[in-house]
């Protein structure tokens, strides 16, 4: 998060080297910004429903006795995470695409839905719910949120963050959909996918053909600009199944393990070192 406050910060500074700038309006785009990546809870929901709200009123929204509607309910009726609850809807659109937002909604394209088995799609929901409950899309609508306010540079919004909620632009909805996860972040989302598919009773596999399928997309594909590699992330997946290899959560666990056992080692080598030098010093003063 502080490499994305220099990064704004950096742009401020250099919008405010040239001509004709107001700065007060420089100067209030940024604060503005700062305050985007600090939301509380609260205001993170607000938007994010506002965001969602928007996205559906774009979309023909699957009613709940369409087959699609019907298909995604009977994949996630059972499902609950402790701390979240996720609304999930059909859209009904040709598209292979789904994405989440911070306020626990996830949206499964009908295109998509007709691309998958039942264990590929519930890979790819559980796939969503991670994003979600790793905090990924809440994190891409502070930034989405901080970039809309330092390119409005509150000229239209009087520096209301109120204000600005209230009339998120359809450019916002549509860069929060589409902006693209971090390999971090979609590496944890696999993971997280992985561990929903097993719980579910589905073959884990399915994650792997899943991803395998939507690597068949191509690159330039609306869902692969947001959660990019996935063949990549099909080869990792298969290692974890046959065992040779780890989520990215026990590597984090692992590493920091690790670092705890060398400061330990190092601050034991020291305390000995210490320990030998007061006993060399006490000997020169003939008090030992």
């Amino acid at each position: 998060m502080r490499r994305h406050l220099n990064i704004l910060c950096l742009l401020l500074v250099f919008l405010a080297g040239c001509e004709d700038t107001d700065l007060r309006l420089v100067a209030g785009a940024g604060i503005d910004a700062v305050t985007a990546l600090t939301l509380s809870d609260e205001t993170v929901r607000e938007l994010a429903g506002r965001a969602i709200a928007q996205a559906d009123s774009q979309h023909a929204v699957a009613p709940d006795h369409n087959a699609y509607a019907r298909r995604l309910r009977r994949l996630v009726v059972e499902h609950r995470e402790a701390g979240f609850q996720f609304n999930y809807r059909v859209y009904l659109d040709d598209t292979a695409n789904a994405f989440a937002m911070a306020d626990g909604s996830i949206r499964i394209y009908s295109g998509l839905m007709d691309m998958l088995d039942d264990g590929e799609l519930r890979f790819v929901i559980g796939h969503e719910m991670g994003h979600i409950v790793k905090n990924h899309v809440r994190h891409k609508l502070q930034l989405a949120y901080a970039a809309s306010a330092a390119r409005k540079g509150l000229a239209a919004a009087g520096g209301s963050l109120g204000d600005l909620a209230a009339s998120l632009p359809g450019a916002f909805v549509e860069t929060l959909i589409n902006s693209r996860f971090s390999r971090l972040e979609e590496k944890s989302a696999d993971d997280f996918g992985l561990q929903f598919l097993m719980r579910e009773g589905d073959d884990p596999a399915d994650a792997v053909s899943a991803l395998r399928k939507l690597a068949a997309l191509g690159t330039n594909h609306t869902f692969l600009s947001s959660h990019p590699e996935p063949e990549e992330r099909a080869d990792r997946l298969e290692l974890q199944i046959q065992g040779r290899d780890i989520t990215l959560e026990e590597k984090q666990r692992h590493l920091a393990g690790r670092v705890r056992s060398l400061l330990s080692d190092l601050f034991s080598a020291v305390a000995a070192v210490l320990h030998y030098l007061l006993t060399l010093f006490k000997k020169a003063m003939g008090t030992g």
